[in-house]
């Protein structure tokens, strides 16, 4: 079947959409004709995006051409997707530093093509506020071209899909006394930590629950002993009764904002 290997670009859309994660309709463009649908990002999962690593959220979704229009011929139009929230684009799609990443199409019908993908999200030129903690939204730049050559029509298009961004979160811990005698006491401390993109480092969660769990040695599950909140600086502080060897960890179970984070267990030697 034949293909097309499609790098975009976009322009800005104007304004919050409230749309509801892949449940609007699918929306059409007056000025192409072209329809956009069956939208998903990262497959339905939110984007859990750092300090510095690049996020590519693979993408799929549908094109329906007008008529007159065929989808093998791939001179005749295009449809090119962007995350965006409010009257901000994501920063990275080709033109003016804005960029979509490649994507491929597929024809099923003369009028009809199944596309997929993946988006690009730099978080050191992307992510500029915490504020970018959010739900974004899907446009398309769709454009129609003419038999002769030249641009027909070009509009952009609000897509049937929505995507959850995140800062991602770091969890640390340290259990001691190690060893301790059975029955003694020991403090467990640490840390919840998530991405700053203002400050492109990991900065202290402050003022949040965060579960204590335990791990018998021998065994592969985890069960929450108690909970702690954060500090102003995003450490953790408590102390607990030793009976057993096992392994120590604290586990967040992620926010409307940020992702899970559970440290690496840290074992204590009951004797």
């Amino acid at each position: 079947m034949k293909t097309s290997g499609r790098t975009g670009a976009a322009g800005v859309i104007v304004g919050a959409l409230a749309l509801s994660a892949f449940a609007a309709p699918p929306a059409q463009a007056a000025g192409t004709g072209i329809t956009v649908s069956r939208v998903v990002v990262n497959g339905g999962a939110s984007v859990i995006v750092g300090t510095s690593d690049v996020k590519r959220p693979s993408l799929t979704f549908r094109v329906t051409l007008p008529s007159g229009y065929s989808t093998s011929d791939w001179s005749a139009w295009s449809a090119r997707p962007f995350l965006y929230h409010g009257t901000t684009v994501a920063k990275g799609l080709d033109d003016g530093g804005l960029r979509t990443g490649i994507y491929t199409c597929y024809p099923t019908t003369a009028r009809i093509a199944d596309c997929e993908g993946s988006l690009y999200i730099d978080p050191r030129y992307d992510l500029d506020s915490n504020n970018d903690a959010t739900t974004w939204n899907i446009g398309v730049l769709t454009q129609l071209w003419k038999p002769s050559g030249g641009l027909k029509a070009e509009q952009n298009v609000t897509a049937s899909g929505a995507v959850k961004v995140k800062r991602w979160a770091k969890a640390t811990v340290n259990a001691s006394p190690e060893p301790v005698t059975k029955g003694k006491t020991i403090t467990v401390t640490g840390s919840l930590k998530r991405a700053d993109w203002v400050k492109h480092a990991y900065t202290g969660y402050a003022g949040t629950s965060v579960s204590l769990q335990f791990r018998k040695a021998g065994s592969s599950a985890y069960s929450t002993v108690k909970t702690a909140t954060t500090s102003s600086t995003g450490s953790l502080k408590t102390t607990v009764k030793a009976t057993v060897d096992g392994y120590w960890r604290w586990s967040f179970g992620g926010s409307s904002t940020s992702g899970t984070a559970a440290a690496a267990g840290d074992f204590v030697d009951v004797r």
